[in-house]
C-alpha cells in the first residue's frame, strides 16, 4: 500500500487540498471556501480529489492542516462568551493595557474593545508576592460561588490570570482546577499553563484570546475530524502552529493561541525548506492569495521568529513596529508582514473621488465579478483577466469558468467614473495592488537594512506568479522562483514541517548573576517534558527527538525581549558568554544598534522539542500527476504604457524543460499563472520550479 500524505490549507477565498506521494507526485484540488463552515469545503474537496485519483482514504498516513479559523474568530468578533477571573484590584488590566497606536497622529484611533466585557471580569481574594511567596491563599469557597454565577451567565470559556503567578503558580492552578471541576464542559485556560512569564497585560490578554477562540476552534476541530472519519480518513490530524511546526489537533484545540497564524506560516516553512534544498539561503517569500498578501524574509537559511504577535487589528498592515490596533499575544510567531491586498481586493472610488484598491475583499462569496456568482464590484482578479494575465477560459482546471464580459463591463463602468479607459483602469488597479504589496516586501527588507536585490523572490499563492515580475523589477530583484503547485504551496508546505512543542518557563534574573548550573537546572524540567511529549507521539528513538533551548533576553530596563538560541546544553561558562554576544548581534539586526557593556536580563526560558521523522519530509523533486492541459498559443497582454499590448507566448510548465524561454511569456497552470515580463526569461530547475531571471 502506498503511503500518501494529505495537506489542507484554508484561505479567505479558496481551500487548497494536496495529496503527496512518496516519490513527490502531487495530486491537488482547489475549491471555494465555505466561511459558514470551513470543514464542509474540506470534506467535499477531499472526497472529490480521492475520487479523481482513485486513492483510497485508508492509504492516507498523515493529515496536516493550516487554518485561519482562530484568526477570523478574533477579527470578526465571533469567539465565545468569556469570563476573566483575576486577582482583586486587577479587573481592568485589559483596558489599561499599554498605549500603542498603529497610526501615531490619527486622533480618531480607538483601541479595540476588550474581548471580555467588564461585568464578566471577576476579582478573587488571593495574592502572591513578586518573589513567589503565597501571601493570601485563594478562596476556594468563593470560587464555588463564582462557578455558579458563571453558569448562570452562560459563559462559553473562562480565563484565569493572577498577579505574579508566573513566579509561583500555586494559587492560579488551584483556582483553575476548582473551577474546571465545577464547570464541567466549560473550558478553563490558565496563564500559568499557557504563558508563565512576566508582563501582566500581555499574559492576561494572551490567556483571554486563548479562552475566547477556544470554543470556536474546538468545535471546528471536532467537526472536521468527524467529517474526515465519515469519509474514511482516520489518521490523526495535526495543525500548523504560528512558529512553523505542526501540533496534534487536540493540543492545538485546547491551546489555539498557538495556531493564530497557522495558515501563513505553512508557506514560509515550505519556502525555507525549498531554499535549503536548492541552495538559496537568502529568500524573500511573497504569498498572494485571494484576500491578503504576505511577505517574510529567510536569511542564512532561517526565518525569523518573533516572541510576540498581534491579532484582531483588522485590515491593516501587520508589522512588528506598527502595533496597538489589536491584542498582543506572547507566542512564538514567524515574522510575517501582511496587507489587505489579494486577488479579491475590491477597487472603488471613495467619497473624495480618490481611487483605491482594498483592503475590502470580495472573498469566496460573492467573489470577483468574473466568477459570475453575484459580485458586482471589480477586483484585482478582474483587472488581471482584462490585462490578459489570466486564462480567459477558466481557472482551477476548468472548475471555475471566468466571465470576461462581466469583468470588462464592471471595469468600464469604474473607468467612466474616473475618466479612464478600461485598459488604463485595469492596469491602474494592478499597479495600486502592487504598491500595497510593496509595503509588505519593503517592511521585511529595506526597512530592516536589507538590500532586496540580493534575495531570491519565492512567489506563491494563487496570484503570486502574476504580480511577482512587476514587484521584482521595482525592488531590483533579479531572480524569481515559482515552485510547482505554487497556488497551493501552503498546503504543500504543511507536509514539509516537523512536529514541534514549545514549552516556556519564567526565568527573571540578571545574566551576570546566573551560573551555568542554575541555568541548566531551570532548563532541565522543560527538556524532560518535551521528551515526554515527543515520545507519546511515537518518537521513541532518541535520535528522532531534537531539543532546542532558547532564552528570552533584553537589556535591563527594556520592555521587549529577543529569543536567543543556546547552542549547547548543558551550558557552560563559554556558552553563557556566547548568549550575551548573540543577543548583541540580534539586537543590532532587529533595531540597528547594540549597547555593549549594558547589563543583560533573562526573562524566560523556552524549549522547542522537535520530532524528526525517519521518512524524508521533502521529496527530491515534485511534479503533478497530471498537468492541466493548456492550449499552447499566444495571448495579448498589457505591460504598461511604454510596452503597450504585446503578444505573449502561452505554455504549460513542462514546456520549460526544453530550455529557457524569453518573455513576454505566460505559464498557465491549474492553480495560478506566471507572467514573465519583457526582458526576463524562464526555465525549469531540477525540483520542477520555474526560475524567472532577468535577461
Amino acid at each position: 500500500m502506498t503511503a500518501y500524505r494529505l495537506g489542507v490549507d484554508i484561505g479567505g477565498t479558496f481551500t487548497d487540498i494536496v495529496i503527496l506521494a512518496p516519490d513527490g507526485t502531487i495530486f491537488s484540488k482547489k475549491v471555494l471556501s465555505t466561511p459558514e463552515d470551513y470543514s464542509r469545503a474540506i470534506e467535499s474537496g477531499v472526497v472529490a480529489l480521492l475520487a479523481e485519483t482513485g486513492i483510497d482514504a485508508g492509504e492516507l498516513t498523515e493529515f496536516a492542516h493550516g487554518t485561519t479559523v482562530a484568526t477570523n474568530a478574533v477579527i470578526e468578533r465571533r469567539g465565545g462568551k468569556v469570563a476573566l477571573v483575576t486577582t482583586r484590584g486587577f479587573r481592568d488590566v485589559l483596558e489599561l493595557g499599554r498605549f500603542r497606536s498603529p497610526r501615531l497622529y490619527d486622533l480618531r484611533f480607538r483601541k479595540p474593545d476588550p474581548l471580555v466585557e467588564r461585568r464578566l471580569r471577576f476579582e478573587v481574594e488571593e495574592r502572591t508576592s513578586g518573589k513567589g511567596e503565597v501571601l493570601v491563599p485563594v478562596d476556594l469557597d468563593a470560587l464555588d460561588r463564582l462557578a455558579e454565577r458563571l453558569v448562570e451567565e452562560g459563559v462559553h470559556a473562562v480565563a484565569v490570570c493572577f498577579i505574579n503567578s508566573y513566579v509561583n503558580p500555586e494559587n492560579e492552578l488551584a483556582a483553575m482546577r476548582r473551577l474546571q471541576a465545577r464547570l464541567n464542559d466549560i473550558p478553563v485556560s490558565a496563564s500559568a499553563q499557557l504563558l508563565p512569564q512576566i508582563q501582566e497585560y500581555e499574559r492576561t490578554t494572551t490567556t483571554v484570546v486563548n479562552a475566547y477562540i477556544r470554543p470556536v476552534v474546538e468545535r471546528y476541530v471536532s467537526a472536521l475530524v468527524k467529517r474526515m472519519r465519515k469519509i474514511g480518513v482516520k489518521v490523526p490530524l495535526t495543525i500548523m502552529q504560528s512558529s512553523g511546526g505542526v501540533l496534534p489537533a487536540d493540543l492545538a484545540a485546547s491551546n489555539p493561541v498557538y495556531i493564530i497564524e497557522s495558515g501563513p506560516a505553512a508557506g514560509v516553512v515550505g519556502a525555507q525548506r525549498l531554499g535549503a534544498l536548492q541552495g538559496y539561503d537568502d529568500v524573500m517569500v511573497f504569498d498572494m492569495g485571494g484576500t491578503t498578501a504576505k511577505a517574510s524574509l529567510i536569511e542564512d537559511g532561517q526565518f525569523i521568529i518573533n516572541p510576540e504577535a498581534e491579532v484582531g487589528a483588522g485590515e491593516t498592515v501587520r508589522h512588528r513596529l506598527l502595533q496597538g490596533g489589536g491584542f498582543p499575544i506572547q507566542v512564538p510567531t514567524i515574522d510575517i508582514v501582511e496587507v489587505g491586498a489579494g486577488g479579491g481586493s475590491i477597487a472603488a472610488v471613495d467619497a473624495a473621488g480618490g481611487f483605491r484598491v482594498g483592503p475590502r475583499s470580495a472573498g469566496a462569496v460573492p467573489g470577483p465579478v468574473c466568477y459570475a456568482q453575484g459580485g458586482d464590484q471589480p477586483t484585482v482578479t478582474d483587472a488581471n483577466l482584462i490585462l490578459g494575465y489570466l486564462n480567459p477560459a477558466s481557472m482551477v482546471g476548468g472548475d471555475l469558468v471566468l466571465d470576461y464580459g462581466k469583468a470588462e463591463a464592471a471595469l468600464a463602468d469604474l473607468g467612466a467614473r474616473i475618466g479612464q479607459s478600461t485598459t488604463d483602469t485595469a492596469y491602474g488597479i494592478h499597479l495600486i495592488a502592487n504598491a500595497n504589496m510593496m509595503r509588505a516586501l519593503s517592511s521585511v527588507s529595506t526597512e530592516r537594512g536589507r538590500d532586496p536585490s540580493r534575495f531570491t523572490l519565492v512567489a506563491i499563492g494563487g496570484n503570486g506568479g502574476v504580480h511577482a515580475g512587476g514587484l521584482a523589477e521595482s525592488l531590483g530583484i533579479r531572480r524569481i522562483l515559482v515552485p510547482p503547485a505554487a497556488g497551493l504551496f501552503s498546503a504543500l508546505g504543511l507536509l514539509f514541517a516537523d512536529v514541534e512543542h514549545y514549552l516556556v518557563s519564567a526565568y527573571y534574573r540578571p545574566l551576570a548573576d546566573t551560573t551555568p548550573d542554575r541555568f541548566n537546572a531551570a532548563v532541565e524540567p522543560l527538556a524532560q517534558e518535551a521528551h515526554r511529549l515527543l515520545r507519546s507521539e511515537g518518537f521513541t528513538d532518541a535520535a528522532q527527538r531534537e531539543i532546542e533551548v532558547q532564552a528570552n533576553m533584553k537589556y535591563v530596563g527594556q520592555t521587549s525581549t529577543l529569543p536567543i538560541a543556546c547552542k549547547a546544553f548543558p551550558a557552560d561558562a563559554a556558552q553563557m558568554a556566547a548568549l550575551a554576544e548573540a543577543f548583541g548581534e540580534s539586537h543590532n539586526q532587529h533595531y540597528g544598534y547594540r549597547s555593549d557593556g549594558e547589563p543583560l536580563q533573562f526573562v524566560a526560558l523556552r524549549i522547542i522539542g522537535r520530532g524528526r521523522s525517519t521518512v524524508a519530509r521533502m521529496p527530491k523533486r515534485v511534479a503533478r500527476a497530471q498537468e492541466w492541459i493548456v492550449a499552447r498559443g499566444e495571448r495579448k497582454a498589457y505591460f504598461g504604457p511604454n510596452a503597450d499590448w504585446l503578444t505573449a507566448t502561452v505554455v504549460p510548465r513542462r514546456d520549460l524543460a526544453k530550455g529557457a524561454m524569453d518573455g513576454p511569456l505566460i505559464v498557465d497552470e491549474y492553480d495560478t499563472s506566471i507572467v514573465v515580463r519583457p526582458g526576463w526569461h524562464a526555465k525549469l530547475d531540477d525540483w520542477n520550479s520555474v526560475v524567472v531571471e532577468r535577461t
